[in-house]
């Protein structure tokens, strides 16, 4: 009962969180100066133009007004149609994110697999200079920003060495016989696997730049908390049962320990997703990252706003997840 109040809880939070972002966003993009309508039109347009677009976009109405009848649509599932593509931004959006998913989901995989590797390596060799030199690559990885990795890159193994593609989701000569945009996920599912060996060769470089920052972060935290397990009492039990350092390590100390990386991992997987905006534009991916840089240059406010709403959606939903996780793995606060 208590986990069902909590679940309630959270998911009102989440209402308000979704609200008030929404609000924030939608006045924002309408006080910046500049009139989006106009950017949209020829120049010889005229007055009598600009003034019959922003009326039909509504964009002449008070902004309190407008934003009660674009919640009123959002209700509905309506988010306005794109004022560059002439199409509903939720088909645009919805259409954008699985490329954005999967690119942050591999991201994901391998930040877990580099981190958790360095941090289990680094607490069995602790105390030598193979602990000092995963340090020293923790904190190159915590020092650079994910779009120097991706610049790094593209500069090393997309110009000087040219062995991975640098642009683009897929080859576009390739058959796609899919029928969602969850190119990666359905060619597995299909095991068309020449199809999923071409869109992993399009998508280790940006989610590579992606995932070093985040392992690097998840190996020093892993590590310290770790090290932390290992003086406790039930760990030198096992010591002394005679187990070796590899499964102390392993089945005893590493359990517990990865609870707190669990809540830093959700945290910073929905930093990771708004993290795909820069990557995705310096490797042309086509992704819902690159669609808001160029909804934002062309101020296209109906595309921005459900952008902005869908990210806001995943970083609340992410939360959730993280924080249930978190209460069903540890058993004080389960049983607290």
């Amino acid at each position: 009962m208590a986990l069902l109040r909590a679940v309630l809880s959270r998911l009102l939070a989440t209402a308000v969180t979704l609200l008030g972002a929404a609000a924030v966003v939608f006045v924002a993009v309408r006080v910046v100066p500049g009139n989006p309508v106009a950017m949209m039109l020829p120049p010889g347009a005229t007055e009598e133009d600009v003034a019959r677009l922003t009326a039909l976009y509504g964009l002449d109405r008070p902004i309190p007004e407008q934003f009660l009848i674009w919640a009123e649509g959002v209700l509905r599932g309506d988010f306005g149609t794109s004022i560059t593509a002439r199409r509903p931004v939720a088909d645009l959006v919805l259409g954008r994110l699985p490329a954005t998913l999967e690119l942050a989901g591999l991201a994901l995989l391998i930040a877990v697999a580099l981190g958790g590797l360095a941090a289990l390596a680094g607490t069995r060799w602790r105390g030598g200079r193979a602990e000092g030199a995963i340090d020293v690559a923790n904190g190159a990885g915590l020092a650079v920003p994910d779009f120097l990795w991706g610049l790094l890159l593209i500069l090393s193994l997309g110009v000087l060495w040219p062995v991975l593609p640098i642009t683009g989701r897929v080859n576009p000569s390739l058959d796609l016989p899919f029928a969602t945009q969850f190119y990666l996920l359905e060619s597995l599912l299909r095991l068309r696997l020449d199809l999923t060996l071409a869109l992993l060769s399009h998508m280790i470089l940006p989610a590579l730049a992606l995932a070093l920052p985040l392992a690097a972060m998840i190996g020093t935290l892993l590590k310290q908390s770790l090290k932390e397990t290992l003086h406790l009492d039930y760990v030198t039990l096992a010591r002394v049962r005679g187990y070796p350092e590899r499964r102390v390590i392993r089945r005893e100390a590493l359990p517990n320990a990865v609870l707190p990386t669990l809540t830093l991992v959700g945290v910073q997987f929905t930093f990771l997703i708004g993290g795909t905006v820069i990557v995705e534009r310096l490797f042309s991916y086509e992704g819902l990252g690159n669609m808001a840089i160029d909804a934002v240059v062309n101020r296209d406010l109906p595309l921005i706003q459900g952008i902005v709403i869908l990210f806001a959606a995943l970083f609340t939903a992410v939360n959730l997840v993280v924080d249930l996780l978190y209460a069903v793995l540890n058993p004080r606060l389960r049983h607290g």
